[in-house]
């Protein structure tokens, strides 16, 4: 019994007089409250007890009064301990006290006891004080606190789901929470599957002691779970979504002597709410890193994911493991001509088509374009992967099922075995890269699997390429010019520009090894475009100089034709030399007209409004030459050495020769003869009226200085016939 002082004397119950008046007795017995005055201590005697003990308690003041220890005894025991303190060092609280006492019936009141101590030189000390009914209040903070509670459970497992906790860490923990805060003896998170209907437990709590887990169960299966507002006898349930729809349930049940309230269920359900958002928040970023590491057309696993098995792969074992890299042959052709739809429709097939070849547990993988991969693990040694190899080229002789009927592909695949020299991911994809390159040059439709002597080759493939990046700046590169002569005086009629590299540590490097590495990685585009800048210019300067019917060929690459700016290369070499359009040549061979024929098309008759001259080199060793000769601007055959070099030993070769030769006549085309390389064969082409040759019998690729002597030797001293 404590309060803060209130000064005043004990009051005075008086006698309640007769008649209508109400006296200050009457008046205090009706307050709600409690008035009393009672010596300080334990058992210390109870002077007075107002009227509203009994409403507050179920005592009557004689039965508070005639016990002076009943006060004692009624304190909750929990709050015991506080208030016995106080009073046995007669403590005045700065505050009122607030506790329970029991009714008579049992239940707990809680009280707020606010007194003050008065010691008037009697006895003992005494108390004066009130105790007001504060139950309701404290019910109201309790459910405040509660609800607060709650609210920073939710808002934990909230701050979890978005750390990225997962899902059975967060089931655990809401259903710790509800079971700790609403005091529910069992209670489980419920994943339903969808298809079966079945349901699997992902957390729970006190499930072997629960009579209602079963009855839930059969509750979930009726009609009644279907109405979202509904809830199962004996406990509450929150329902959790998904992307796709209902996912299950986190359930509580209570005891028998316990009962779950309202606020409870929207607990429980706010809970649930949070599991739902981190069930839909783990399905979208799944969504997003299976759009990351798939491709979108196909599905397959893409360069990304790939790399991550390989490399767990490699982990496991780096002896067993292979990589196939294979890439549709002439696949642009199908895009071009039965369109992109019917490219990505090809590509659909692939896999499918790879897999009944392959063993269940091989990975098919496709990294851009036409190309794919396959992880090849345990895959034995040099014969079995070869043989696997060999199915994967022979699961593309079946035709594939397109718009517009059947399309017959075939795939080259490259090959590369884990050594202990290349046990790395992106080791292994380079050197299958390496061995797909070698099978396409073989001729495609093959395998073939990297070996040292390849290693060797990608070696110096790649030292080339790094070198050649530094080759124009540094000025490595240098044309020189092989004369094109008249059959009939030997005389130069025009001249072929040539592209030399002598390189400052090895030298001078062939062509053949760097024109095929220049057209691969684009490189080409610069260097032609350069190499027409100095030709032109040349050309420009032995016009200048008197020799203005000598013509200039230069050769152009399939990849100067990709990008939309030949003809303006063209255009501005011929402005920034001033050449006369008449005497530019340039040489395509007919491979270029099978790439994207409609674009070199427009290329060409674009060039040719210029007056420049086409040219079409090696001609008889490709495809559909007669009709690009009758729809392109084509001024000259180049026969190709193959023929020159077997002419009179060969008559098949002759009579080939002698048709190019009468046909470009008959088409008012330049005919010229590669390779001539002896006297017999200038002879013979000229009896068949071929009227322009070059070769080494007739004069080797020489620099422009050379030419230049000997244009002023043949201004001085014509040749004779």
């Amino acid at each position: 019994m404590s309060s803060p002082p209130v000064d005043r004397t004990p009051p005075d119950r008086g006698v309640v007089p007769d008649g209508p008046h109400v006296g200050p007795g009457m008046l205090v017995d009706r307050l709600p409250a409690i008035l009393y005055v009672a010596d300080a201590g334990m058992e210390g005697r109870w002077h007075y007890v107002s009227a509203g003990v009994q409403a507050m308690l179920g005592f009557t003041p004689a039965e508070w009064l005639a016990d002076p220890g009943l006060w004692a005894r009624q304190m909750h025991p929990d709050d015991r301990e506080r208030i016995f303190t106080h009073e046995a060092l007669l403590d005045e609280p700065s505050v009122p006290d607030e506790y329970r006492l029991r009714h008579r019936d049992g239940r707990s009141v809680w009280v707020r006891d606010e007194a003050t101590l008065l010691d008037d030189g009697g006895e003992a000390p005494q108390w004066h004080g009130v105790m007001y009914d504060i139950s309701d209040r404290k019910l109201v903070e309790d459910e405040l606190e509660r609800r607060a509670e709650q609210q920073a459970a939710v808002a934990k497992l909230g701050r979890h789901a978005l750390e990225g906790a997962d899902f059975p860490e967060l089931a655990r923990q809401a259903l710790a929470e509800a079971t700790r805060i609403t005091g529910a003896r069992s209670g489980a998170v419920l994943e339903r599957n969808g298809s079966s209907g079945a349901l699997t437990v992902r957390a729970g709590v006190g499930l072997a002691q629960s009579a209602n887990f079963e009855a839930l169960t059969a509750w979930l299966d009726s009609g009644d779970a279907q109405r979202t507002t509904s809830q199962p006898a004996g406990g509450v349930l929150g329902q959790i979504e998904s992307a796709g729809g209902r996912w299950g349930v986190l359930w509580l049940a209570c005891g028998a002597a316990d009962s779950l309230c309202a606020a409870d269920s929207d607990f429980v359900q706010a809970l649930a709410n949070t599991l739902s958002h981190a069930i839909r928040r783990r399905a979208s970023e799944d969504a997003i890193r299976h759009q990351a590491l798939h491709d979108a057309l196909t599905g397959l696993p893409n360069r990304t994911l790939l790399q991550e098995h390989l490399a767990a792969a490699l982990a496991r074992s780096q002896d067993a493991v292979a990589v196939a890299l294979l890439d549709i042959d002439n696949f642009k052709l199908v895009n071009d001509s039965l369109g992109h739809s019917a490219g990505d429709q090809l590509l659909m097939q692939i896999a499918p088509r790879l897999r009944s070849a392959l063993r269940p547990r091989d990975i098919i993988a496709r990294l851009s374009g036409d190309e794919f991969v396959v992880l090849l693990e345990d895959s034995g040694d040099h014969a079995a992967v070869a043989r696997l190899a060999a199915r994967i080229v022979a699961a593309f002789q079946a035709p594939f099922q397109l718009e517009g009927g059947e399309h017959f592909a075939s795939a080259s695949v490259g090959v590369a075995m884990a050594t202990p020299a290349c046990h790395t991911p992106a080791g292994l994809v380079r050197d299958a890269d390496a061995a797909l390159y070698r099978a396409k040059a073989h001729g495609r439709a093959c395998f073939e699997i990297f070996d040292q002597a390849m290693r060797a080759r990608t070696v110096e493939r790649l030292s080339i390429e790094n070198d050649l990046r530094r080759a124009l700046e540094r000025e490595e590169l240098a044309l020189v010019y092989q004369p094109i002569v008249s059959l009939l005086d030997y005389s130069i009629h025009s001249v072929e520009a040539l592209l030399r590299w002598e390189h400052p540590e090895r030298g001078t490097i062939s062509p053949d090894a760097f024109i095929p590495v220049a057209e691969e990685t684009g490189m080409i585009i610069a260097i032609g475009n350069w190499v027409l800048q100095v030709a032109c210019a040349q050309a420009a300067h032995w016009q200048e100089g008197g020799s203005p019917k000598v013509g200039m060929s230069v050769n152009l690459s399939a990849r100067q034709f990709v990008p939309s700016g030949l003809a303006g290369a063209v255009g501005e070499a011929l402005a920034g030399s001033g050449l006369d359009p008449a005497n530019l040549s340039l040489e395509i061979t007919e491979s270029v007209l099978l790439e994207d024929s409609e674009r070199v098309a427009a290329t060409m008759r674009s060039i040719a409004r210029l007056g420049v001259r086409f040219r079409l080199d090696d001609f008889g060793t490709g495809y559909s030459s007669l009709a690009y000769l009758s729809d392109l601007p084509i001024n000259g055959l180049k026969v190709d050495r193959s023929f020159v070099t077997t002419l009179g030993a060969d008559p098949r070769t002759a009579a080939i020769t002698t048709g190019i030769v009468q046909m470009a006549h008959a088409l008012g085309v330049d005919v010229i003869a590669e390779g001539v390389e002896t006297g017999e064969q200038a002879h013979v082409l000229r009896s068949f009226g071929c009227e322009l040759a070059q070769g080494f019998h007739l004069h080797r690729p020489v620099s422009a200085r050379t030419i230049t002597e000997l244009l002023e030797l043949q201004q001085a001293q014509p040749a004779a016939p």
